[in-house]
């Protein structure tokens, strides 16, 4: 059996919540209609970030770590893709994946964090 490419895995869990976003959580004027959808979506995002990150790391193991685990390792990487993570984790995982906000900035300001460590992860896993 084929392994999956991290980034690749990553970026189609990023395009699932953006399709998600758009056609089932409906956005009216600069907010969603469906707080449902919006935390779907959320999940699906940040499990491409995660996907990603372990990608980086070598993880291997379907065992979840803690997001304080991701933020010691990449304390230690990039501070500015640091930043994005944190940012990721209260954008996605917080505000969307539990709270549901219904805010579309709140939403577009995540996928745009998703899709920043993704292509972080994309540059530095190129080269390897």
């Amino acid at each position: 059996m084929k392994e999956k490419n991290p980034v690749l895995e990553a970026k189609r869990y990023v395009e699932n919540a953006r399709t998600i976003l758009r056609e089932k959580a409906i956005k009216e004027n600069d907010r969603y209609t469906d707080r449902k959808y919006v935390k779907l979506a959320g999940h699906a995002a940040y499990t491409g970030v995660l996907v990603a990150l372990d990608g980086f790391f070598g993880i291997t193991t379907k065992k979840q770590k803690d997001a304080n685990w991701y933020k010691e390792q990449l304390a230690s990487v990039d501070k500015k893709v640091l930043g994005n993570f944190v940012d990721a984790y209260e954008l996605l995982h917080l505000y969307m994946g539990y709270d549901g906000t219904q805010n579309a900035t709140v939403a577009q300001q995540g996928i745009q964090r998703a899709d920043e460590i993704i292509q972080w992860v994309e540059q530095r896993t190129a080269t390897c």
